[in-house]
């Protein structure tokens, strides 16, 4: 039975953004260590305070992932901070919260925490891992991502100089994921971003003269066979991933009787659009590949939060984009912010705070299975997961015209 949220959320506006001012970075690219557990991060001195106004309060959703019989909640817990922003107490902490409040599934990767260094490589894992000791394992849908073609990361293998999309690197990946997480099982195994070159992290266009040759579809497919056959992966997805890429393991499946994807994790978020919503949307349909879509950054870094319009608040100081030099520096470089203010006004408008508009726009997104949210404080988790519950299911048709009018003239800011 639903019943009535009693609070509602307040949000400021600095009003150095009530007007324009304009103003692309990768998950490799940072110096800096982290600080440790970071609290209210939407917090800002502002000159208007904004409040939501209260919205009868739901259950999670749960959907099934591509043709897998997996049933996911419409929240995926991301993981990436476990390790450098945040200490094993406390990702334990936000563990216990999420999936006592419905969310089954967590994803997590071989390269994390982020930014990827080789000094705290595997940490994620390992505090997950040290987590599902109390846990039954049943309960919780464990995604995670193999990584893909790198020059820099090679650190990840025993003996290797690049890693590749091979079998050994592939079985490798795996045997080692499983030991840190402490499991005999990966219920969903991706590749975290492709073998062969495709433009990524920002990038928009793909440079025709960067082609290189790449291991064969049926080839990875293979190798993913055999550890789905020793029952140590279930089902097999992949991230950051073209139209070309998705219909080409697709393909190759149906050929030669391999096993099938059955998710993309890729971005997506109000100001990271047409990449999926151009052609990516029509490949995953149900009808087509059904490949289910697990979003990523659907706040854009927290960048859609509006904690970074003002560059001297404590919470953008704080924030991950400025304790990581280079970290989705597209979100600062580009005139994202500028188009970052409008949708804040929007919300406001609406009687919404920035983080309902944009948790709600993703959630009720048609081809949207689960979206990635990410926390380094408990305060984070519960607003994150509110915005889910509390915000109008669907949003009014009005908050999507004003959302289109904005993306009509601002189609990705974000683009490098």
């Amino acid at each position: 039975m639903a019943s009535l949220s009693t609070t509602s959320s307040c949000y400021a506006v600095p009003d150095a953004f009530l007007s324009s001012s304009r103003t692309s970075g990768d998950i490799f690219s940072t110096t800096r260590r982290a600080s440790p557990l970071l609290s209210n991060r939407r917090s800002s001195p502002a000159r208007m305070a904004v409040c939501a106004r209260p919205a009868q309060r739901t259950s999670l959703q749960y959907k099934k992932l591509g043709d897998s019989d997996l049933h996911i909640s419409e929240i995926t817990l991301g993981t990436m901070t476990f390790g450098e922003q945040n200490t094993e107490q406390e990702a334990h902490e936000l563990l216990n919260y999420a999936f006592e409040h419905g969310i089954n599934i967590l994803d997590s990767a071989e390269s994390y925490p982020i930014p990827m260094r080789k000094e705290t490589q595997g940490r994620t894992d390992l505090y997950i891992g040290s987590w599902l000791k109390s846990q039954p394992r049943d309960k919780v849908i464990i995604a995670t991502k193999l990584s893909g073609y790198s020059e820099r990361s090679s650190y990840l293998r025993d003996n290797a100089k690049v890693l590749r999309v091979d079998a050994a690197n592939i079985r490798e990946s795996v045997e080692k994921s499983l030991k840190r997480l402490n499991t005999d099982y990966i219920d969903l195994l991706q590749i975290h971003w492709p073998d062969r070159y495709v433009a990524l992290f920002g990038e928009f266009t793909f440079d025709p003269a960067k082609w290189r040759p790449s291991v064969p579809f049926v080839e990875q497919l293979r190798a993913f066979e055999e550890l789905i056959n020793e029952g140590n992966v279930r089902y097999i997805g992949v991230s950051n991933e073209t139209s070309y890429g998705v219909m080409g393991f697709v393909h190759a499946a149906k050929v030669e009787g391999l096993p099938k994807i059955v998710s993309i994790q890729n971005n997506y978020n109000l100001l990271t659009r047409c990449h999926f919503e151009v052609d990516l949307v029509e490949v995953c349909h149900p009808n087509n590949c059904n490949v289910g879509l697990l979003a990523y950054s659907p706040l854009g870094g927290g960048n859609l939060s509006g904690k970074y319009l003002d560059d001297n608040s404590e919470a953008a100081r704080k924030g991950r984009l400025n304790l990581f030099p280079g970290f989705m520096e597209r979100y600062k470089k580009s005139y994202a912010k500028e188009v970052t203010a409008m949708y804040v006004e929007l919300a406001k408008k609406h009687g919404l705070t920035p983080v309902q508009l944009a948790l709600g726009f993703a959630r009720d997104r048609p081809f949207m299975t689960s979206s990635i949210i990410g926390a380094t404080s408990m305060e984070q988790l519960k607003e994150d997961i509110d915005a889910f519950l509390t915000t109008e299911r669907p949003l009014p048709s009005e908050v999507m015209q004003d959302i289109d009018q904005i993306f009509k003239r601002h189609k990705d800011p974000a683009i490098d």
